[in-house]
């Protein structure tokens, strides 16, 4: 029999519907039952693509016994992650706090007034892994609550005002100390040091794809080739451009990435980049998207060309909806079995190419064996250089690079037929505007049409779904049904993305909902106290903390993502205000970016902006679409561009600048232009 989840249009929360457990959804009919009936409410969070939660819903949440036990002494709530990351933001926190660590399932345990006091991650069935069993933990819970519920809500308050405390970051105003060159060049020394030369990536397993970091080496190489005493730096600068490189060159060699379809996982448990959880999620695939994109631009390596493409066509076939919208996530189960869809023995693998000499091939390629290379089956990788493979192989390079493509067509058909991973088929605003934000640079960089029109329909997804009658967002969609209101990174990401289309496209009323949704961030997201925004809406009620976010975790930080946006809006509609906003964001974060610049990856790049300066590039005439695209393909990263075929006098940016006759380029610093030229390639001289 189904329980209140089955209402619910969340993917994650139709997974738990038939749990014997009696679960609500967070609202107010499940808080108004705790305090009424003055039990602790157990609050559970996980998301669809979430292996361990599965794991634990089938040990636990689906066992009739132990949901017995959660139902007698317990309000259960379960929340999708995804639907609520503030939810999620500050009962992790809760946990983090309690146990130094977090992370998905999240179970945390509250008063009735839904403030915590108790929680931890996956819990087994029976006692292992050093951890207490799940009804170990709940009898205790249950006795303590019970026999001591003053000591109880004394921890919660306590915890509580820990969690307050901690979000203070940046509450003292920090003045500008000189955000300097110096500052720059002891991140990038400090990212050198983490960094694995062998595997790429930084740090040891598990590893995620720190595509912001790499964005800052990619960058930082940049500028100081452009140097012309480069022999007093402490590093060289073709060290940052070779560990960003090694990192995607890995990445895309593993088994990370989906080699017969496109696309990556979220990351890697070992250090090689070999056996992935295998889940895939939109936002790393923007992300990393748009760090190829960018090193494809610096290096013009046609490897980076063809993942890019290979990544786009999987996220248009497989998760662009027919309406625009992008869907979330695919499982990293199958069937029950983590990574049971993308795996393969190789008698399988033998019977389905059907010719012995291609199969070889395919095997030596691909790391395919016998005894398999994980877990008795086999992940397809490419442990050594696909060339170095073929040449040792004895094939001629054009016909084996042939066969192997054949290979993989007739695989990736066999595939198709098997039990796919659950589709998490709802639609987030953040998650939406990084891919919308991801298929414009794809365009950028490879000139691919399709990727700007992808980018386009997306954005009209949001307009017509996901935008209410007040002019503001909802944060999630799914059939038609918008939920939730939107929270800071959803509307800062949203800018971002609207930024590049008005690049792309020199069309104005990008830009100006672009002003209009900032506009919204300031009023109901702004702090007094500091320079950063809150997570959540002012009026929002029903959060014990309202959060402000800084790390750059999994995806950038609203805030980071803010002070980017206002450092170009700024300029764009000639606020100053906007502009030094962006500066104070900027040096209140500073000094623990450069202690830490792991975790600030995209406040770096920010950075970075404010070190070298921004381009401001007007492109004037008829053939400005035309030449706006040359100039977008080039990796110039501290970069605003617009670009119009008439007179637009009414943008301070583009203000007396004729459109008739030639075509002109304006490279500007704060609105001082130099000369205009008429050619492509004159215009990039002039920025170096």
């Amino acid at each position: 029999m189904a329980n209140r989840l089955a209402q619910e249009s969340s993917p994650y929360l139709q997974q738990h519907a038939h749990n014997p457990v009696d679960w609500y959804p967070w609202g107010q009919e499940a808080l108004d039952r705790a305090l009424a009936e003055n039990k602790p409410i157990l609050i559970s969070i996980g998301y669809s693509a979430c292996h361990w939660c599965h794991v634990m819903e089938r040990e636990s949440f689906e066992d009739a016994a132990t949901a017995d036990i959660m139902n007698r002494h317990f309000i259960n709530i379960k929340v999708d992650r995804e639907e609520r990351p503030d939810l999620d933001g500050v009962y992790m926190d809760a946990v983090q706090a309690i146990s130094g660590s977090g992370g998905w399932p999240l179970n945390v345990f509250l008063t009735p007034k839904a403030l915590p006091f108790y929680g931890g991650t996956y819990f087994p069935p029976v006692r292992a892994y050093n951890r207490s069993s799940w009804r170990e933990v709940l009898h205790a819970i249950s006795s303590a609550w019970k026999e001591k519920p003053h000591e109880i809500l004394s921890q919660a308050e306590n915890l509580t005002a820990h969690l307050q405390n901690a979000n203070l970051f940046g509450n003292s105003q920090t003045s500008d100390a000189g955000i300097s060159e110096e500052n720059l060049l002891t991140m990038a020394q400090q990212l050198l040091k983490s960094a694995d030369t062998t595997w790429g990536g930084f740090g040891q397993a598990p590893k995620f794809p720190q595509t912001m970091t790499i964005g800052f080496l990619l960058r930082q190489f940049h500028f100081l080739q452009q140097k012309k005493d480069t022999a007093s730096l402490p590093f060289a600068p073709a060290d940052l451009l070779k560990q960003a490189e090694l990192s995607l060159q890995k990445m895309m060699a593993g088994g990370i990435y989906d080699h017969l379809a496109g696309g990556f996982a979220r990351y890697s448990t070992d250090a090689r980049w070999l056996a992935p959880h295998f889940e895939k999620m939109l936002y790393d695939n923007a992300l990393l998207v748009g760090a190829l994109s960018e090193a494809y631009q610096l290096t013009r390596h046609p490897m980076y060309a063809e993942v890019i493409h290979q990544t786009m066509r999987f996220v248009q076939q497989e998760w662009q909806s027919a309406e625009g919208g992008f869907y979330s996530a695919y499982d990293a189960d199958s069937e029950g079995v983590e990574g049971k869809y993308y795996t393969w023995s190789k008698t399988e693998l033998e019977a389905v190419i059907d010719d012995a000499e291609a199969a070889r091939l395919f095997c030596a390629v691909y790391d395919v064996s016998e005894h398999g290379n994980w877990e008795e089956t086999n992940i397809l990788w490419t442990p050594v250089a696909v060339e170095e493979v073929i040449a040792a192989s004895g094939w001629e390079a054009d016909a084996a690079h042939a066969s192997l493509s054949e290979s993989r067509e007739k695989l990736l058909a066999h595939r198709q037929q098997r039990i796919k991973p659950l589709l998490d088929d709802k639609k987030l605003l953040s998650w939406n505007a990084m891919m919308i934000e991801a298929s414009c640079k794809a365009w950028a960089a490879t000139g691919e049409s399709n990727y700007l029109a992808m980018a386009e329909k997306a954005a009209a997804f949001i307009e017509q779904y996901m935008r209410h009658e007040d002019g503001g967002y909802f944060h999630n969609e799914k059939n038609g049904l918008a939920q939730n209101p939107a929270f800071l990174d959803d509307l800062a990401c949203y800018v971002s993305a609207l930024l590049w289309l008005q690049a792309c496209t020199g069309n104005t009323d990008y830009l100006l909902n672009a002003g209009r949704i900032t506009e919204l961030i300031f009023r109901d997201f702004n702090d007094n106290e500091s320079p950063f925004f809150f997570f959540t809406p002012a009026w929002q009620q029903d959060i014990i903390v309202r959060k402000k976010e800084t790390y750059d975790g999994a995806t950038p930080a609203g805030n980071s993502v803010m002070a980017s946006n206002l450092l170009q809006l700024g300029i764009l509609f000639n606020r100053t205000d906007w502009t030094e906003r962006a500066i104070r964001m900027l040096a209140a974060v500073q000094q623990a970016v450069n202690r830490y610049p792991n975790s600030f990856g995209n406040w770096a790049m920010c950075l970075q902006t404010q070190v070298y300066g921004m381009h401001e590039l007007a492109i004037v005439g008829p053939n400005a679409r035309q030449m706006a695209a040359e100039v977008l393909g080039s990796f110039i990263p501290n970069k605003l561009v617009q670009q119009t075929v008439m007179p637009l006098d009414n943008w301070p940016l583009l203000a007396g600048k004729p459109a008739t006759g030639n075509t002109l380029l304006y490279a500007c610093k704060q609105y001082a232009c130099q000369q205009p030229v008429s050619s492509v390639a004159a215009f990039l001289a002039t920025l170096q």
